[in-house]
């Protein structure tokens, strides 16, 4: 008698356990229970007790019934709360008003209680909050028949919203031969750093404002300022691919020191595109492509280009190489045209 009288209770416990639980039916006849986190257009999130966090691929599965209310956001525009049962390529949301019936083609997205309000909270992010990056660094020394100090630092931000876009960048490199009568005894002190805001006007357009700053001690550039704005184009917006094109107009103010002792302040255009593409699960590569003609002497212009690969090693650490060439038109009497950055190194990720 007592022995019934456990084995009822452990089955009652059972049963309690499957009722309070979302259940998810694959088409192969598999039954999966837990807690349904999140479908994205693709794949349903469940949380299992058994197995962790399991990815279970949308069209593969039959009828879900849900024991907690799921937000579920339909073709139509209309997000519904209660709980989900679905049946007959159907889906039927319990809400607090009556029952809601849609086509299970029309599900747009599912959310628990819990995803839904991080959701929400993304949508309104704080100023410090939802930042990513990483900050490169490389440094080399040689002693002996040769004798040379190179550091060359890198710096990336990014904060992405539904509607919105800020990225950080820094770039620096300096590098000496401090060999006896090596002339110069500095061969590379560059830095070059900014800033630029996107706002979405539209799915497709947004607008954008950007500052730009530049030292190269080499070419006796003590400070090149950029301001801009203007709209840009979101040609490809995807998940593992991004491509936009951007025009507008510049301020440009420059110095330069020495013999030369020039001082411009320019207009001009600003046409560009950045494209940004996700190979594999573990490299990330960027583009960027700017042409700047000048407005105040025909035929005058800058022109920069930067290209960066980072590939993860692990959570926060990874290998980053980047390039970059700034090309000036009319430069310093004595002065090259082109100046390249190429850096490489440890890369440390960051998210805020």
């Amino acid at each position: 008698m007592r022995f019934a009288r456990i084995l009822s209770v452990c089955f009652f416990s059972l049963f309690l356990q499957l009722a309070l639980a979302d259940q998810v039916v694959m088409k192969n006849g598999d039954r999966l229970t837990g807690n349904i986190e999140k479908y994205d257009d693709k794949n349903l999130l469940i949380k299992t007790d058994y197995a962790g966090e399991l990815k279970l691929d949308w069209s593969a599965i039959q009828q879900i019934t849900s024991s907690e209310p799921l937000n579920v956001s339909l073709s139509n525009g209309q997000t519904v709360k209660g709980n989900v049962t679905t049946t007959d390529g159907n889906i039927a949301v319990a809400t607090a008003t009556g029952t809601v019936t849609e086509p299970l083609s029309s599900v747009q997205k599912l959310r628990s209680e819990n995803e839904q309000s991080l959701y929400e909270k993304s949508l309104r992010p704080g100023l410090l909050e939802g930042w990513q990056g990483g900050a490169n660094v490389g440094f080399a020394l040689t002693g002996g028949n040769s004798e040379t100090k190179n550091l060359a630092l890198a710096f990336v931000a990014d904060r992405k919203t539904l509607h919105d876009h800020w990225g950080l960048y820094a770039n620096s490199v300096y590098a000496t031969n401090d060999a006896a009568g090596a002339v110069p005894d500095t061969t590379a002190n560059s830095v070059q750093a900014g800033t630029r805001y996107d706002r979405d006007l539209t799915r497709h357009v947004f607008a954008f404002v950007n500052a730009d700053f530049q030292t190269d001690a080499l070419q006796n550039l003590d400070l090149r300022s950029v301001f801009g704005g203007g709209l840009g184009l979101h040609a490809i917006k995807s998940d593992h691919t991004t491509l936009d094109f951007l025009g507008g107009l510049n301020y440009t103010r420059e110095n330069y020191s020495g013999a030369t002792g020039i001082d411009r302040n320019l207009i001009a255009a600003t046409l560009g595109e950045e494209l940004m593409h996700k190979l594999g699960l573990s490299t990330v590569l960027t583009e960027k492509l700017y042409f700047f003609p000048d407005f105040n002497e025909s035929g005058e212009y800058r022109a920069t280009f930067n290209f960066a690969a980072v590939t993860k090693i692990n959570k926060w650490l990874g290998w980053q190489n980047a390039f970059g060439d700034i090309y000036v038109t009319n430069p310093p009497a004595g002065k090259r045209q082109n100046d390249i950055l190429l850096t490489t190194g440890l890369n440390i990720s960051f998210t805020h």
